[in-house]
């Protein structure tokens, strides 16, 4: 009877697949290595427009130290940033300009001009528009954000508008203004104001929840939050949530809202579904705008007249620290 040699794969072979294996083994470590190298993000960057020192200060979120500071001139007030963190858009009040900074560089790379005093800005969900409030023309200036060009100016019946904050699919625009007691809605495609909702006096900060189904809107003299069902326009409740009620931040899932007292130097925590305050926690002096970070898992919070930026551990409910940055920051903005 012949034999096969024992060197004959038909006759053995399991003696091939140990190299096929290592061969499989190695080339499935090399692509989970690849993926975990991918998927490992860098910590978001805040940006602090400071208003008296002309700069903005870049904050590393997982450190949270000042990485950079770039000084801009002027008075940058009103900041966003591009859905990519690529671009930086600042108000600059002196110069009636909307910045556009390389946030590689720091560098401005484009001056949009803009209607006289501008402040708060914010941008598209898709990127494609920016919404800067002016308070001296009463309008709204609406932005191309890929050309850098003027495309509209929005008259707003409400006087000295401060912000504009466009909903999640970016149909609307919510406007608040210091001398108003109203929060104007404009048809971002129409442009034009479409409506006006009656809020507290001196309307400040304002937040969707992700859904767009509800807005929050701060009422500096009133003290108090006002929740609006946006299908109709019409308040919902009214939630006390500090003295000088101020900049509004929501967390990504929806289900808290924070509020800046201004003389309070508190941050309100509020249950989104039972509208009512959860906590208050202390911050800096004179708390303005903040921003979250992606994971809603530190709040980032501008004290004017601390000269600093507060951090709170949003599961905690606690201030982790505090960052020194210019003299009287205006807001944060996260990418």
């Amino acid at each position: 009877m012949l034999r096969r040699p024992l060197s004959s794969p038909i006759a053995h072979p399991l003696r091939r697949a140990p190299l096929w294996l290592l061969q499989a083994g190695f080339w499935l470590a090399l692509l989970l290595t690849l993926w975990a190298c991918t998927a490992v993000q860098a910590a978001p960057l805040a940006y602090v427009p400071n208003e008296k020192a002309g700069s903005i200060s870049v904050i590393d979120t997982e450190t949270d130290r000042v990485v950079a500071t770039w000084a801009v001139g002027g008075k940058p007030r009103g900041v966003a940033a591009s859905p990519d963190g690529s671009r930086l858009y600042v108000s600059d009040q002196p110069t009636n300009a909307l910045l556009v900074l390389d946030t590689r560089t720091g560098e401005v790379v484009r001056r949009v001009a803009l209607g006289e005093s501008p402040e708060g800005v914010n941008v598209s969900a898709d990127g494609h528009l920016i919404a800067a409030a002016s308070e001296q023309l009463n309008a709204v200036m609406l932005v191309d954000a890929l050309r850098g060009e003027l495309l509209a100016s929005i008259k707003t019946e409400g006087r000295n508008p401060e912000h504009a904050v466009f909903s999640p699919d970016s149909r609307w625009l919510y406007v608040s203004a210091e001398e108003a007691s109203q929060v104007d809605v404009i048809d971002v495609a129409a442009r034009r104001q479409v409506a006006s909702i009656e809020v507290g006096k001196r309307p400040r900060g304002i937040a969707f929840t992700p859904d767009g189904q509800r807005a929050y809107v701060a009422c500096e003299l009133d003290g108090a939050v006002y929740a609006i069902d946006t299908a109709t326009r019409q308040v919902l409740q009214r939630i006390e949530a500090g003295e000088f009620s101020n900049g509004v931040a929501m967390h990504p899932d929806g289900r808290t809202l924070y509020v800046s007292s201004g003389r309070g130097a508190t941050v309100a925590v509020i249950d989104v579904a039972g509208n009512r305050v959860l906590a208050q926690i202390a911050v800096g002096q004179r708390p303005w705008n903040m921003a979250l970070t992606p994971g809603g898992h530190k709040l980032y919070v501008a004290n004017g007249r601390s000269n600093s930026v507060s951090v709170i551990d949003t599961a905690k409910r606690q201030r982790l620290t505090d960052i020194t940055v210019g003299e009287l920051p205006w807001g944060v903005a996260l990418r």
